[in-house]
């Protein structure tokens, strides 16, 4: 048994503006279950949505501020959740890091860097708990100066700093370091600066013991040009300390067999119900119902990242084929507009829902044949999971966790009964059409097409799998103190 804090700015379902928030409600709850003694901690945020009692714990002065550590649990739990409470930094409505237009709240740096050092005060029992943890996992940049700190402690616990998207990084102006009080030990080039800028990310690829990432694959693209962002040299100086952990998913909330959201449930050996789910989703969409027409799905941000100008580059020559196309998402206005123009000109093929519905997502991953996840990167994903699992064939292209979650459909791959979707290279409109193009072909070959889904179905994407990997890193770790 591990005693663990997990260090986060955002948890499923207390407070979620991304993947972050999925992996860190998630992944402790996984690994609670494997016996460890884990405690989450987060900033008291105005908007956090908290189910059971909170009690207060204590106050400590950090940074001459007196801050309130507050204690309740994650809902229907057993991790427990310490909230880091000083209301002239964390009680602001909404989004914890940006306000309604957009903009980042202007104390940013201040705000995440008095968590980080209220994370240390927990790590190293100053909070007066008698608990003091053996691993300090920390998440994205908002946390990166917790490893940083702690490497100023004498007999301090291991750490582990995972990346969820190397695109953010937190960097403030060199002048903050000042604001903040970092010692002069950590701000210098080799520590927290970054080209005379203020670098919170550095903190945990520099100092934390163990780097990780959310899938093998990104581990290795972040120590490239086009993925690492100005910090892939030092990414590849720390390569024996950098590995990747496919994330989970919620093998409870999308499951085919017990989904609420859906017109009919199914399993791999009920695939002839999964059907009726399409037929409902063409009636709720206005699409011409047809059971023999494959339907695409996509749900996502419309964003270049997610490679939707690919999409809407191949649109004019897929609406000549016999084929439809929903779409779920919202994003660049641009491609809004664009996406929504071809749906008036094709409703009988296009049907596109702008915005966010939780129902019309289960039912498009259960009423969908194929599902489309052209990302032009993406540190793991989850929609390609998703789609497996429902039995709906996704096609993404090589990178990130998409490379490392689809198995291409390739003879041997038929052969051995692993193909479970359609994987492509290059991030462009005709490797993409290509793909759809093969896509069409097997799905015109239905005991093929049925084998690929029942592969897929088969897969084991669960949390638990993850959380053994992780407890496999922690062990190696241990008693790992660096000075």
């Amino acid at each position: 048994m591990k005693k663990i804090l997990f260090v986060t700015s955002e948890a499923h379902p207390l407070i979620k503006t991304g993947g972050l928030a999925d992996v860190c409600g998630s992944l402790p709850k996984a690994l609670a279950e494997l016996s460890n003694d884990i405690k989450l901690i987060i900033p008291n945020y105005q908007a956090l949505k908290t189910t059971g009692d909170i009690r207060f714990l204590c106050t400590i002065r950090v940074d001459n501020r007196n801050v309130n550590i507050l204690e309740t649990h994650m809902p229907d739990s057993h991790v427990v959740v310490w909230l880091v409470d000083y209301p002239v930094y964390y009680n602001y409505p909404g989004n914890p890091y940006v306000d309604e237009q957009g903009v980042p709240w202007p104390i940013n740096a201040e705000r995440f860097a008095l968590f980080c050092r209220v994370a240390v005060e927990a790590a190293m029992d100053r909070v007066h708990q008698h608990w003091k943890p053996d691993i300090v996992h920390c998440n994205d940049w908002q946390t990166g100066m917790v490893p940083a700190f702690l490497t100023l402690e004498q007999e301090r616990p291991s750490t582990v700093f995972t990346i969820h998207n190397m695109a953010y990084q937190g960097l403030f102006p060199s002048s903050t370091a000042a604001a903040l009080n970092i010692p002069g030990r950590l701000w210098n080039p080799d520590g927290l600066e970054f080209h005379e800028m203020l670098s919170f990310i550095k903190g945990g690829l520099i100092f934390a013991d163990y780097i990780t990432t959310v899938s093998p694959t990104y581990a290795l693209e972040i120590q490239t040009p086009e993925f690492g962002y100005g910090l892939e040299g030092l990414l590849d100086h720390r390569k024996e300390f950098l590995g990747g952990i496919i994330n989970g998913i919620d093998t409870d909330q999308w499951n085919p067999e017990k989904d609420p959201y859906i017109a009919q449930r199914y399993t791999a050996a009920t695939l002839n119900k999964k059907p009726a789910n399409k037929s409902e989703l063409q009636k709720r969409l206005g699409l011409p119902a047809n059971d023999l027409v494959p339907l695409f799905g996509l749900i996502g941000r419309l964003v270049e990242q997610k490679g939707i100008d690919l999409i809407l580059e191949c649109l004019p020559e897929l609406i000549t084929m016999d084929l439809q196309f929903v779409l779920l998402g919202s994003g660049d206005k641009d491609f809004e507009k664009q996406l929504q123009k071809m749906a008036q000109l094709y409703p009988e093929k296009i049907a596109i829902n702008i915005g966010y519905d939780e129902a019309l997502a289960h039912l498009i991953e259960a009423g969908a044949d194929i599902f489309l996840m052209p990302s032009r990167f993406e540190p793991c994903g989850l929609n390609q999971m998703y789609s497996q699992r429902y039995g709906t064939i996704p096609i993404v292209r090589k990178t990130g966790g998409l490379a490392d979650t689809v198995t291409d459909a390739l003879p041997e791959t038929l052969a051995r009964h692993t193909a479970s979707g359609i994987v492509f290279s290059e991030a462009s409109a005709g490797s993409l059409l290509e793909a759809i193009k093969r896509t069409l072909f097997l799905y015109s070959y239905p005991d093929i097409w049925k084998r690929m889904q029942i592969n897929a179905m088969s897969k084991d994407f669960s949390w638990q799998r993850s959380a053994e990997q992780y407890m496999a890193l922690y062990e190696s770790l241990k008693g790992e103190f660096k000075e």
